[in-house]
């Protein structure tokens, strides 16, 4: 059974950071392309980030450099460091994988970014 936990969400200020992070479970990890999506009230789920099984990373084009995207195999966990956050980064953050071409989310954590 797959799963995947997030935690690291919260309050903060425009300009501060927050570090996400995803544990799975029931996957080979480290074969498996990570990601995070998020999703804002009234707008549809977006690609924030995502790193291959090789260590390769994607990123949104709102990201502009303020994300890093990292994983740590022996742990089976994927990360997200989130700096110089804005206040329309808040959303949800969902972690994803996909295995035999199912995808599977996290239950998401939620980043509200407010001064």
């Amino acid at each position: 059974q797959v799963r995947l936990v997030e935690s690291g969400g919260g309050l903060v200020q425009p300009g501060g950071s927050l570090r996400l992070s995803c544990a799975a479970s029931g996957i080979n990890f480290k074969i498996h392309t990570m990601a995070w999506y998020r999703q804002a009230v009234g707008k549809e789920r977006e690609l924030v980030a995502s790193i291959s099984s090789s260590g390769s990373s994607t990123y949104g084009d709102f990201v502009e450099g303020r994300f890093t995207i990292s994983r740590n195999n022996p742990w089976n966990r994927v990360s997200l460091q989130m700096n110089s956050l804005k206040p329309e980064d808040t959303a949800i953050y969902y972690c994803h994988t996909t295995r035999q071409g199912i995808s599977f989310w996290g239950q998401g954590t939620q980043v509200t970014v407010s001064s």
